[in-house]
């Protein structure tokens, strides 16, 4: 135990006290065995007489106020000894929240869905953070001890389970893990040590990751990170937000981080992957280690989400704005960034830098329609089908599957799922609770959005984001999830769709950015995002279709299509690789 500012440190499990024996450093060693597995305990920090869990707690079956359970890690009866991992590049992942995946909302349910991702195509799943937070219900974003499974969903063994079923389907497993902040109700880890600094998030206090006691915090973070990659038996991590990790240290962590799961690989003998979420368009994050980066193997791109949105929907309000001209979203799609280096209007500023194509792969860039935040975070948490046609749907979805990137669906995608993703939690406080419905409304009102938001604290919240797995049978989602199902399928079939290549990516665009066409070796990926026919033009007669949302009339180096449709095509004399910048 570290707790560097106390005198006197007790453990209690068994109807019994026992002090703990001081070490240099602020830390604390209890003397003779450890509780046994099963056994509750808690720590009495000083004179202070209330008990609090353990911050490296595994298991929290009374919740993140009570004490915690004795875990032992060794004992499970894993079956996945054959398991050789999953890189990331040429993978599909496919984001998914264990609390509304199913009606039970536990990882037991979950794994009874797992077929229809090995028939889809998945190639990893990722997992939105299922750490310990205080409520049942909740995104799991606002967790509290990082070290231990939401009891709700199945605690520990619940997510072994989950894991060792993944991977007898074939399917990694990718968790989303939060560094940058702990919840706001029932967080103990304060109490212990300076785990946080006077700087402050967007959620609260700043992780001290450079001040006096954070060799320990780091140390804190790394372990948890390679706890989850070890114990669990997962194919990588999500990392939340690291743009509001503070750290001026020469080594800062996320590098750290990198060479420490790049040893633990070595010794599993499987990859382990590190995805970055973070805001600031900068290359460097997914660049190696030895090239000055930090070393991330992956990082999600949200400028092609917010440019394929803009297409698709029209909308271009907030950051959509700079999304909203012609070229913007084949600019993007090429080049993976719209801001790099240039001017952000949201922002107020210049943002960001360019992706250098002759380095950087693609695959190290995720693309994606939606994701639990950018649908989560509307006001009524309204998906992409409820105000976009199937057959255009399928069109950003050819874009995304087709592109040199590394593609990631969000629950229910696939299938143009009708029940809204909305923000909920069960705080128990009263005043938490009214002051985070009063924080949404603040926030959605800045925004523009005048629609009546529903009230997060409500179970109904989080019972109508529930996926209707029944819709998949019945068109017109059973149209779309074929559509899924078949470009995932050529994506396998054809490797040039998965190139992750750049300096060998084109895009061409009509004037008015709604007719694209994307270069893949001999393919040709032709989307029509006009409501009414248009022609695509090839720079090569086409030799087959390969796969077409429609009937597309071909002639010679043209291909005809329907509104909102598109195919995909093999040209017989391929033109040059590098044929220019796109149009429009």
């Amino acid at each position: 135990m570290w707790a560097p500012e106390y005198d006197r440190v007790r453990l209690r499990a068994d109807g019994q006290d026992r002090d703990m024996e001081p070490r240099p450093g602020g830390r604390w060693v209890l003397g003779g065995p450890p509780p046994a597995p099963g056994t509750d305990y808690a720590f009495l920090l000083g004179d202070d007489t209330d008990p609090l869990p353990d911050p490296r707690s595994a298991w929290q079956p009374y919740g993140v106020t009570g004490p915690s359970r004795a875990y032992d890690h060794s004992a499970f009866p894993w079956t996945d000894g054959g398991w050789r991992g999953r890189a990331l590049p040429g993978s599909v992942l496919y984001e998914l929240h264990v609390g509304t995946f199913t009606a039970e909302g536990t990882f037991d349910a979950a794994v009874g869905r797992l077929d229809h991702l090995a028939d889809l195509g998945v190639d990893l799943v990722g997992l939105m953070p299922v750490n310990a937070f205080d409520g049942e219900r909740g995104w799991g974003y606002d967790g509290v001890l990082w070290y231990a499974v939401h009891e709700p969903y199945g605690g520990p063994d619940g997510l072994k389970r989950f894991v060792d079923a993944c991977h007898a389907r074939g399917l990694g497993v990718v968790l989303d893990v939060v560094y940058n902040h702990l919840g706001p109700s029932g967080a103990t880890l304060p109490r212990f040590g300076p785990y946080f600094s006077t700087g402050a998030t967007a959620w609260g206090p700043s992780l001290n990751l450079d001040g006096p006691g954070s060799d320990e915090v780091r140390r804190y973070v790394l372990d948890n990170a390679l706890g989850w990659l070890r114990h669990y038996h997962l194919d990588g991590l999500r990392l939340d937000a690291v743009h509001a990790l503070h750290d001026t240290r020469a080594l800062p962590l996320l590098p750290e981080l990198s060479a420490e799961v790049e040893a633990l690989a070595a010794g599993l003998g499987r990859p382990l992957s590190l995805i970055a979420e973070t805001d600031r368009n900068d290359p460097r994050t997914v660049r190696p280690r030895s090239a000055g980066g930090l070393g991330m193997d992956a990082q999600w791109s949200d400028d092609l989400h917010h440019a394929l949105h803009t297409a698709l929907t029209g909308e271009t309000h907030g950051y959509y704005a700079d999304f909203a001209g012609p070229a913007a979203l084949p600019r993007t799609l090429r080049r993976t960034f719209l801001h790099d280096g240039g001017y952000s209007s949201f922002r107020g500023r210049c943002h960001g830098a360019p992706v250098d194509p002759s380095a950087d792969s693609g695959a190290r860039f995720l693309a994606y329609l939606q994701t639990h935040d950018q649908v989560g975070n509307r006001a009524l948490g309204d998906r992409l089908s409820a105000s976009v046609p199937p057959a255009l749907l399928v069109c950003g979805a050819a874009l995304v599957l087709c592109s040199p990137y590394t593609p990631m669906l969000f629950m229910g995608e696939e299938w143009a799922a009708s029940t809204p993703w909305r923000f909920f939690a069960s705080f128990p406080d009263p005043g938490l609770a009214e002051a985070v419905r009063r924080g949404r409304r603040r926030e959605f009102a800045a925004h523009g959005w005048t629609d009546a938001v529903p009230d997060p604290m409500d179970p109904a919240a989080r019972e109508s984001s529930v996926l209707d797995w029944a819709e998949r049978g019945a068109d017109p989602h059973r149209a779309v999830l074929d559509a899924y199902r078949e470009l995932i399928a050529l994506r396998r079939a054809r490797p040039e769709l998965a190139d992750p290549r750049l300096d060998r990516f084109t895009v061409r665009a009509s004037d008015d950015g709604r007719v694209l066409v994307l270069h893949r070796g001999p393919l040709r990926v032709a989307c029509n995002l006009r409501p009414h026919p248009a022609d695509a033009v090839l720079d090569a007669p086409v030799e087959r279709v390969l796969l077409a949302s429609s009937d597309p009339r071909v002639r010679g180096g043209r291909v005809g299509l329907d509104g909102h449709a598109f195919a995909v095509a093999e040209v017989a004399a391929p033109g040059p690789e590098h044929p220019g910048p796109p149009s429009g």
